[in-house]
């Protein structure tokens, strides 16, 4: 293992939940997790979305773990590569996700849509159309704001 990966680390109210939507939705393999033997709750778990990692807990508000609904909202925004955008978000919707944003073409190439998972947690997803190049990706943005 590399001594240098960021991983994101989510709290949610109801983690195991949580897992079942992401498994659903996203279709994430559960590595393992660790139950409280005292309460049930999940203390940790590890998931698997398309080769990368996440971790995930129930709110301990002792140790200061507490989900966006807890804090009233989350300033982080997952990115999600996925085959078909699309298909994720109306999966996502389906499972209980608020669509925030509809999936639309971007300049940058890809599709983009964004949702708020029944957790709270926002995500960005996102379908590859073409490849642009990062001059390129500047030309555009200053066409498309007037710059």
């Amino acid at each position: 293992m590399s001594a240098h990966r960021v991983t994101p680390y989510l709290v949610a109210k109801g983690a195991e939940t949580a897992i079942k939507f992401y498994v659903q939705v996203f279709d994430a393999k559960e590595i393992f997790r660790l139950t409280d033997p005292e309460d049930g709750r999940i203390g940790h778990a590890e998931l698997s979305i398309g080769g990368s990692e996440i971790y995930l807990a129930d709110e301990y508000p002792d140790f200061g773990a507490l989900s966006p609904d807890t804090l009233g909202g989350s300033p982080v925004t997952l990115h999600i590569l996925v085959a078909d955008c699309d298909a994720t978000v109306a999966a996502a919707e389906q499972a209980g996700a608020l669509v925030l944003r509809l999936p639309a073409d971007q300049s940058y190439g890809e599709r983009v849509a964004q949702v708020q998972d029944p957790f709270g947690h926002r995500w960005m997803i996102a379908q590859a159309t073409e490849t642009v190049s990062p001059e390129d990706m500047q030309r555009r943005w200053e066409a498309e704001t007037g710059a």
